[in-house]
């Protein structure tokens, strides 16, 4: 609107887009010129164009992962290395300004690390990383543009092969470590991951104090919560006196595949001492156990990771028999 001062002068107040928005005031001798800058505020407004617009942002990307690594990476888990990763994409694309960034670049790095042999998840979680850089500073109104890569698509991926161990299978493994390895500790967590279907890190960490009640309750998990699993009241008591008597287990990982490498037992690529939560999760199911509760014991934030195992049902697989179109054949 248009008001005149006590000073003679002419004032123009207006907020661009109502109550708690951008405000501009401005004051001119006649009401004639208070009227022209007024009617071009609004033309240009109309126009999407803004008054006075904010100096261009010509901040270099390194200095918003810096910032991003303040506000968010700092408290995740593995925030150190997310910054290490991203500050390897800005230095390949020549620390550009961050506002300037290409598709195109980023698509020159994946497209070079695809050749160097990077895995496809691990370029989408690349991705992945620098989209939350952006995204991130702005919700916290540290910029003022969009993400220059958020058109940029994730890498398609093949549904990844799930395999687990047979009871035989089982019984070799654990045969062939206490014959071969010299690790005191790797018998005994190989069990606890067949038993809890826990990752082999959250059985690494088990202190005393987590072996309580005839549980086994696992802390710092991938998931952030914390949870616990019964186990059988022999193993229960074989892990306190371990705990006991050793103060904790040592890494053991390297031990266990030693082991599983010595047994001949045969993997997908990557797949090492996961192989046991997804033995127990497969087990689990083809003997009776609901999908919920492998969920809560497994500790997934949602129930669609828990569905990879829901074919290996027995009554999902007897279904695919009695259920099919040739039996109306029949």
């Amino acid at each position: 609107m248009i008001r005149k001062l006590p000073s003679g002068r002419w004032q123009v107040d207006l907020r661009m887009d109502g109550r708690g928005s951008k405000r501009i005031r401005k004051s001119f001798d006649s009401k004639a010129e208070a009227k022209r800058f007024e009617t071009f505020i609004l033309t240009k407004r109309a126009e999407g164009k803004d008054w006075n617009p904010s100096k261009a942002d010509n901040r270099r990307l390194k200095e918003l992962v810096q910032l991003w690594f303040n506000a968010k990476g700092v408290h995740l888990k593995d925030g150190e290395r997310r910054k290490r990763c991203l500050d390897v994409i800005a230095d390949f694309m020549g620390n550009p300004i961050a506002r300037t960034v290409k598709p195109a670049a980023f698509l020159a790095y994946r497209a070079y690390k695809i050749q160097e042999g990077a895995s496809t998840k691990t370029l989408n979680n690349h991705l992945g990383y620098l989209n939350a850089v952006y995204n991130q500073l702005h919700r916290l109104n540290e910029i003022d543009f969009e993400n220059p890569i958020r058109n940029v698509e994730m890498i398609r991926l093949d549904e990844r092969e799930l395999s687990w161990l047979t009871v035989e299978q089982i019984r070799h493994l654990l045969k062939t470590i206490e014959e071969f390895s010299q690790n005191p500790h790797v018998h005994l967590l190989t069990r606890i991951c067949l038993a809890t279907g826990a990752r082999w890190g959250e059985a690494e960490n088990l202190q005393l104090r987590h072996v309580q009640e005839g549980k086994l309750r696992f802390v710092n998990t991938k998931s952030g919560k914390s949870r616990s699993v019964p186990v059988s009241p022999e193993l229960f008591q074989e892990i306190r006196e371990h705990l006991e008597a050793h103060g904790g287990f040592s890494f053991s990982l390297s031990a266990f595949r030693r082991a599983l490498d010595k047994s001949g037992i045969e993997l997908p690529s990557g797949q090492a001492a996961h192989v046991l939560r997804h033995t127990f999760a497969s087990h689990f199911v083809m003997n009776g156990g609901d999908i919920l509760s492998l969920q809560k014991i497994l500790g997934h934030s949602t129930i669609t990771m828990t569905m990879r195992y829901a074919h290996l049902s027995q009554d999902h697989l007897v279904e695919a028999v009695v259920k099919g179109p040739l039996v109306s054949l029949n």
